[in-house]
């Protein structure tokens, strides 16, 4: 595979929710294949569409490309060195919940920890970026943006980060108003029995995106400091 852009996700380790998740949104990023939906009374391929080719994660560093003279072998050496100056950060635990019109894990809890790991990682990594094109930055700009999105867009290439992260697992597409209730439902009686009580992020997984669009893990790297 010859890489497209890279990001650093997390991922949840090895189990039953890394399971689930790959099958719900039939796509496992840990060994690049696609999967079979669940059982589910629900149009799940409909549903996972638009976050299936990312797998389940939560973006910590956007994708990004890499900048001219950096290479997969020096990012993947930062990341490793990065991580184990990190400490685990624990929350609560997760919970199933609706982002405007699609639904998410979300954190329980204080997440004043969680969100300075995450400004942690994209600055850390930043240096790997290549500069956004002015047809990104125009992409970006046609869904609308406030003055600081359009800041943080300038300074570290994606809108919703440092102040606007808001750390989410994606777990649908957008749904219709009224359907999105009835969704949640369904999915909370296979998902909710599998989500950890308290919630431990100690590792982030370093991600490549192929020709077509799908993510693959390169690493998940513990926090070991």
């Amino acid at each position: 595979m010859t890489p497209t852009r890279y990001a650093v996700y997390f991922t949840p380790a090895p189990g039953p929710l890394a399971d689930f998740g790959a099958s719900w949104l039939g796509w496992d990023s840990a060994t690049g294949r696609a999967c079979p939906h669940p059982e589910i009374d629900l149009p799940v391929a409909e549903i996972t569409a638009t976050p299936r080719k990312y797998g389940l994660h939560a973006t910590m560093k956007p994708p990004f490309r890499l900048a001219p003279g950096q290479t997969e072998a020096a990012l993947a050496d930062a990341f490793g060195a990065f991580c184990a100056s990190r400490a685990p950060v624990t929350l609560d635990a997760l919970e199933i919940a609706a982002l405007g019109r699609f639904l998410a894990l979300r954190p329980v809890g204080d997440t004043g920890a969680l969100d300075a790991l995450a400004a942690a990682t994209v600055r850390a990594f930043d240096t790997f970026r290549a500069p956004l094109t002015e047809a990104n930055l125009a992409r970006r700009r046609g869904k609308g943006l406030s003055p600081a999105h359009e800041a943080n867009l300038r300074a570290w290439g994606y809108p919703y980060v440092m102040d606007a992260f808001r750390f989410h697992i994606t777990l649908t597409g957008p749904l219709p108003p009224e359907t999105l209730e009835a969704v949640q439902s369904a999915l909370a009686l296979h998902l909710a029995p599998l989500l950890p009580r308290p919630f431990v992020i100690d590792a982030l997984s370093l991600m490549a995106e192929d020709a077509e669009g799908r993510f693959h893990l390169i690493h998940r790297h513990s926090f070991t400091a």
